[in-house]
């Protein structure tokens, strides 16, 4: 009976679609976060690996094979050669990312932007990581993949991190940058296809524009601060948008002809 969470789970009431996170002190000290699902409650230190796990004596298994890098760099004269992951080594990265994915989610509910950066990035070393050293191509998107998703919760994190300074313009600029480092992924990937089809570029793209439309509009614009000019590309990405939400496809098709021209060397 000491191991039922029911009266836990009674006092803490599931909610279908939102997401309810909180933030504790557990027992042993260390603060804790906890995720409420509709089949029970996920939780998870709030520093070092979430599980916290150190696996064979690492901060992370990441740490471990970087560990295990250097050793081969100093047995091989610097060399990286032949130090390579196979299968079963990407797939404990990869598990072991979705930990720290589920955590920067709920950071990020929490309004602590600064961890959310901090956990996406280590994500985003761990797939560099992969790309540079897994066995194969294959084994290496399996991780690229979630790429956008990761650059999307940075640049929302980054994002809101200038908002709450009520720093319009710089949110912006943060967005902008966002939405560029996901269409080189995607060209850096021979994928340039997708940017168009992306989720999180779109997501980027409405934001800046509500961004742009609140920086236009503030009556508290200091003094000299550059105006939020719109470059040919977002005149026409926002026309694009509009003639689809119109479901004007025509026009839409025109614009698409035009972004493409605009993008040719």
């Amino acid at each position: 009976m000491k191991f039922d969470i029911s009266r836990l789970l009674e006092t803490w009431e599931y909610k279908p679609g939102q997401v309810q996170v909180r933030r504790l002190k557990g027992r042993d000290g260390v603060h804790k976060i906890q995720l409420r699902l509709d089949l029970g409650i996920l939780q998870m230190n709030a520093e070092g690996r979430p599980d916290g796990k150190r696996p064979l004596a690492h901060e992370s298994l990441f740490h471990h094979f970087v560990s295990q890098l250097e050793k081969h760099r100093a047995a091989h004269e610097g060399s990286d050669e032949e130090f390579v992951l196979n299968a079963e080594d990407c797939a404990r990265l990869q598990q072991e990312a979705i930990q720290y994915h589920h955590r920067y989610i709920c950071f990020y509910q929490l309004g602590d932007y600064a961890a959310v950066i901090r956990d996406a990035t280590r994500n985003l070393e761990v797939f560099d990581f992969v790309d540079e050293f897994a066995e194969t191509d294959e084994l290496s998107w399996a991780l690229q993949q979630f790429r956008p998703q990761l650059l999307l919760m940075i640049t929302r994190a980054k994002g809101m991190i200038a908002l709450e300074k009520k720093e319009f313009a710089a949110a912006a600029r943060e967005v902008e940058t966002g939405i560029a480092t996901l269409r080189e992924f995607y060209t850096a990937f021979e994928r340039p296809d997708l940017a168009e089809q992306s989720g999180e570029i779109h997501s980027l793209e409405q934001w800046l524009e509500n961004l742009r439309n609140n920086s236009e509009k503030r009556s508290d614009k200091p003094e000299g601060e550059p105006p939020l000019v719109l470059t040919e590309r977002q005149k026409l990405e926002r026309a694009l948008q509009d003639a689809v939400s119109r479901e004007d496809y025509e026009q839409a098709a025109r614009v698409r002809d035009a972004l493409k021209n605009l993008k040719a060397p």
